[in-house]
């Protein structure tokens, strides 16, 4: 009896065990099957890069002569301040100078500051009484001890020196007559500084196209293949050929400072790159290059921004 209770106990001991370590094996597989904690990097910040004051930074598409365009400048003036070895060759992300070395920003004034020397402006006193021990001009009799009398009254009045103030000689320049040249401008057109111009239409055809607002940069006048364009102003021509994209054969016009005229889809450009034109002068013949039908693209811009041609030129 005894034998078969001890024989008892070590099954239950056993079946206990067996027991226990079944449970810490569930226990064990279900904490491994927990997913230990990831620490997740945030990747850092990628800032676009900025463009500095009077620089600009080449984006993908852009050509030498349409960032001139967008900035109202001849593209020679970009291959000159920017020393372009090859015009047809630049690089995205590269920085090009759109601003003539050595102008102020926009919005900075430049500042003449007057040259000082350390005798010119600066005033000197004769006849005074000796300087005193600190070096300085002295310029009024001291207070005597001496009673007042008429006749210390009248020494006082010997030995005073009014000051005389000198002033440094200063050369005198006349000024030279203006020399004024015998170009007269046409009438209504502005000075080559100036900025309000006496438009005319570059075209006699119908309107077809209006600007919009990042849409249409000018306006569209149809027309007979090789038609008159004309040039809506006086000015420079600064660009004549294809280099850009959607214009098919475009003459560029730079009036002013502040204005340029362009005119795109010709059939035949009649002008050259730094030629002077008219206002009224015939540039090109009407076509349809880059384009899907015959017309003449006219863009004004100010500043290089486009701007609506309808609100500058006169009514008809």
């Amino acid at each position: 009896m005894n034998d078969q209770l001890i024989k008892d106990r070590v099954v239950f001991d056993r079946c206990g065990l067996l027991l226990a370590w079944s449970v810490w094996l569930v226990i064990a597989g279900c904490a491994s099957t927990t997913p230990a904690p990831v620490a997740v990097e945030r990747p850092p910040s990628v800032t676009a890069p900025v463009a500095a004051p009077g620089m600009y930074l080449v984006k993908k598409g852009d050509t030498l002569h349409s960032i001139a365009l967008d900035h109202g400048l001849d593209y020679r003036e970009l291959i000159a301040w920017n020393t372009i070895e090859n015009p047809n060759r630049i690089l995205v992300g590269q920085s090009l100078r759109i601003r003539a070395p050595g102008s102020p920003a926009a919005g900075e004034t430049a500042v003449v500051r007057p040259v000082t020397g350390g005798s010119l402006g600066e005033s000197r006193a004769l006849g005074t009484t000796a300087a005193s021990s600190a070096g300085g001009v002295k310029r009024e009799p001291k207070a005597g001890k001496e009673p007042y009398s008429g006749q210390a009254l009248a020494r006082a009045q010997a030995q005073a020196v009014d000051p005389v103030i000198v002033a440094p000689a200063v050369a005198r320049v006349e000024p030279r007559p203006e020399v004024k040249p015998d170009l007269k401008p046409e009438a209504g057109d502005a000075a080559p500084g100036g900025e309000e111009i006496a438009w005319i239409w570059p075209a006699n055809g119908k309107l077809v196209g209006t600007f919009s607002d990042g849409g249409n940069k000018g306006i569209d006048i149809s027309g007979k293949a090789g038609e008159a364009v004309l040039a809506a102003g006086g000015g420079k021509v600064v660009y004549s050929g294809t280099g850009l994209r959607g214009y098919g054969k475009l003459v560029i016009v730079k009036h002013n400072n502040a204005y340029l005229t362009a005119y795109a889809h010709n059939r035949n450009v009649l002008v050259k790159e730094g030629e002077s034109v008219g206002k009224g002068q015939k540039i090109a013949e009407m076509g349809n290059t880059d384009a899907d039908q015959v017309k003449l693209h006219f863009e004004i811009r100010r500043q290089g921004k486009p701007v609506d041609p309808l609100k500058y030129l006169p009514p008809r």
